[in-house]
């Protein structure tokens, strides 16, 4: 721009604001990542009011060549946006109305600000909530991978961070690709919610000009029109909604991080995280500590923290647009880049980490995980579980009083002192492995049934790489 440019909305002032308060308004610094959004819509725009008679034809396409002649400096880097307009709206129509002057300022026509950034915002996550989409599957399909090699890896299963049943490692990870589907599922609802064009709604009600905005919901690919021009100035529920999935998101893949922490402490050692995804002590020569895992952890309060700010921005305003909404792009651009980094740095650090298979099976033993699998054992015998749950405990008891470490190290005679119907044939089903393939379940840790899922988890990634979203 050629030189310093009022506001947009000055006309009605007759001094121009403090710098100060300027400064404080200004909102490029935040809205500039929506330059290419805000050009495309001003296009779509624009070529409507040609369209429509509401502009001349001559003057419309005028304004549609430049606005992609800037789209395209832009791209290259041979305009670059100035750090001192009020806004990206403000920077976009600047530089048309240097060009092309007096046409140029028609662009705004039977538009506002208001309608303008919604529409912005709307094209913009309509572009980004589908890489991160992609992102997910990305992660599901490294988890799925590890898994498929360690279908019959066992190692326990946990509850109050208490060693609780066997599992296998296939079992565990597909547990997560559960999870962060469920993100994926959320993310395309919040995609579907947020798909309806909005321009045309003027700052509140509408525009008393023929605008068709059906046209320019077509060309934008829009699959319908908002239907309140109130509601779709103010409405934000789509950046509160995906900062919640974006939450969501970032608390699995902070509990996620918490196990990787633990597990490749040495007192576990399930897991070790390439030296590419791990740092070093600036005092203890030996540490290599999984530092990424605890960034991504921490860095989940910082998104929760955004999700409150917008929550706590809406809750209090009345309809149709308030100012404080300006600030809804600070808050959601900052969870977005939160959550984008950790999921393509989570899913570096585990597609290089190291599996300690042994250890794991190891871990297995002791512990009494068993226990459950000699309740059952009593109960196909007969015995109400009840009953049988009180046996297991007993059984566990005289081990735990004797230093035996595993009940299939207790001599079978002493077993029996529990219940008479406990026999030779008890030991070949307490077993981690036996233990594991007991639980011939849909869901179930039993590999043929991990392995079902696995199938499943292709299948939904395959879907997703052919559908293009």
């Amino acid at each position: 721009m050629s030189e310093k440019k009022s506001p947009l909305w000055h006309g009605r002032f007759a001094e121009g604001p403090d710098a100060e308060a300027v400064a404080f308004e200004t909102s490029i610094h935040i809205d500039e990542r929506l330059a290419q959004d805000d050009i495309r819509g001003s296009v779509a725009h624009a070529g409507m009011l040609g369209a429509s008679g509401i502009i001349p034809g001559d003057e419309s396409a005028a304004i549609v060549a430049e606005l992609k002649k800037i789209a395209a400096e832009l791209e290259s880097g041979t305009l670059k946006i100035d750090s001192t307009a009020e806004d990206i709206h403000s920077f976009v129509e600047g530089v048309l109305t240097d060009r092309l002057g007096d046409a140029g300022r028609k662009v705004h026509t039977g538009r506002s600000r208001n309608d303008q950034i919604a529409l912005d915002e709307r094209l913009h996550l309509r572009r980004v909530v589908p890489l991160m989409r992609d992102a997910l599957i990305d992660l599901v399909e490294a988890l799925a991978k590890i898994a498929g090699e360690h279908a019959e890896t066992l190692m326990p299963g946990y509850t109050h961070l208490q060693r609780a049943q066997p599992v296998t490692l296939a079992h565990h990870l597909a547990a997560w690709c559960w999870q962060l589907l469920r993100d994926y599922g959320r993310l395309g609802d919040a995609l579907s919610r947020l798909d309806a064009m909005p321009l045309g709604s003027g700052a509140l009600a509408g525009s008393g000009l023929p605008l068709d905005r059906a046209r320019v919901a077509r060309e934008l690919g829009f699959s319908e029109l908002t239907r309140n021009s109130l509601d779709a100035v103010s409405d934000r529920d789509y950046c509160v909604e995906l900062a919640s999935s974006l939450s969501i998101l970032m608390m699995h893949l902070s509990r996620f991080c918490e196990e990787i922490v633990i597990w490749s402490t040495e007192e576990f050692k399930f897991v070790e995280m390439s030296e590419k995804w791990s740092t070093g002590s600036s005092i203890m020569p030996q540490k290599k500590n999984p530092d990424f895992a605890e960034l991504i952890r921490g860095r989940t309060g910082l998104v929760f923290g955004n999700l409150v700010a917008l929550l706590t921005m809406m809750k209090g305003l009345p309809l149709s647009y308030d100012r404080d909404m300006q600030d809804d792009k600070t808050s959601l651009f900052a969870a977005w880049d939160t959550a984008a980094s950790s999921l393509r740095i989570f899913t570096h650090m585990v597609s290089t980490a190291t599996w300690n298979v042994p250890r794991m099976a190891e871990a297995c033993t002791g512990g009494h995980a068993n226990a459950t699998d000699l309740a059952d054992y009593l109960v196909r015998k007969g015995m109400p579980f009840r009953t049988a749950h009180a046996v297991a405990a007993s059984v566990v008891r005289e081990c735990i009083e004797t230093g035996i470490k595993d009940m299939v190290d207790l001599p079978v005679e002493r077993m029996r002192a529990h219940s008479e119907l406990i026999g030779d044939d008890v030991y070949a089903l307490l077993t981690p492995e036996a233990c594991v393939r007991a639980r011939d379940l849909p869901g179930g840790p039993i590999p043929d049934r991990v392995r079902d899922q696995l199938a499943e988890l292709a299948g939904i990634v395959k879907a997703h790489r052919s559908s293009g979203k």
